[in-house]
């Protein structure tokens, strides 16, 4: 079994749901603008990704009348994914330094930037280079299998692995369903593009004022109708089928 394989299988082994590595060089530019020079000098990315319940995003509609919906989504479809998926990108990062390889472990969710609500690194952006879906108008990264029902995080490294894939084309369509779920109005409705700011297509000052709301109203931080919207995230399973 090849390193590459050996990775793939321990990732997969530790909950991962997906599993792709990016060639970070097409957009080292825009990486390097955003996280600055000592995450851009990182040649490959490690997406990793953990589907959330459909059960809990299914219930999002009811999140502002039904305290309960909200904070199992919270909880579920986000703090404790989120947890998973840095004990994944930590121990991964460990087994690519006791191979001899540099590894940097990105938290699935932290802004550095409070004031333009950017995080060090695109989580979207490593899963979109590595093959795993595209950048949809909700700027959320739209997988085939799942939609945008799915969490990331990611490890830059410079190990000498396979990339798994090239940037899926945008499967939208003419579909704004997203776009058209948004109590906030935060999306523009355009297609993505690498080479535009995501202030763009996406308005996060009027999500995170529409988050802000639900606190007060709810006691919780919780939208997710994006995700909840999205058609490809809405497949029937084969056993309902």
């Amino acid at each position: 079994m090849s390193f590459d394989q050996r990775l793939h299988k321990f990732i997969r082994d530790l909950g991962a749901d997906f599993v792709g590595v990016a060639d970070l060089s097409p957009a080292r530019q825009v990486i390097q603008e955003q996280g600055g020079e000592r995450i851009a000098t990182y040649p490959l990315a490690i997406s990793v990704g953990i589907r959330v319940m459909d059960t809990i995003i299914d219930e999002l509609p009811q999140s502002r009348e039904d305290r309960g919906v909200a904070l199992n989504f919270k909880q579920h479809g986000y703090d404790i994914v989120n947890s998973r998926l840095d004990a994944i990108t930590s121990r991964t990062s460990s087994l690519l330094q006791n191979s001899g390889y540099k590894a940097l472990p990105i938290p699935a969710s932290q802004t550095v930037d409070s004031k333009n609500l950017l995080s060090a690194f695109s989580h979207k952006l490593a899963a979109h280079l590595a093959g795993l879906g595209w950048i949809g108008r909700s700027c959320l990264l739209v997988t085939p299998q799942a939609g945008p029902r799915v969490r990331w995080a990611t490890v830059l490294t410079n190990a000498a692995l396979t990339v798994t894939g090239q940037p899926m084309k945008s499967r939208c369509g003419k579909c704004t369903s997203c776009v058209d779920m948004c109590p906030a109005g935060a999306f523009t409705g355009r297609i993505f593009a690498e080479d535009e700011p995501r202030s763009t297509r996406f308005n996060v000052f009027k999500c995170h004022e529409r988050l802000g709301e639900a606190e007060k109203a709810i006691g919780v931080r919780v939208c997710g109708l994006c995700v909840y919207a999205c058609p490809h995230g809405q497949k029937k399973h084969p056993a309902s089928a």
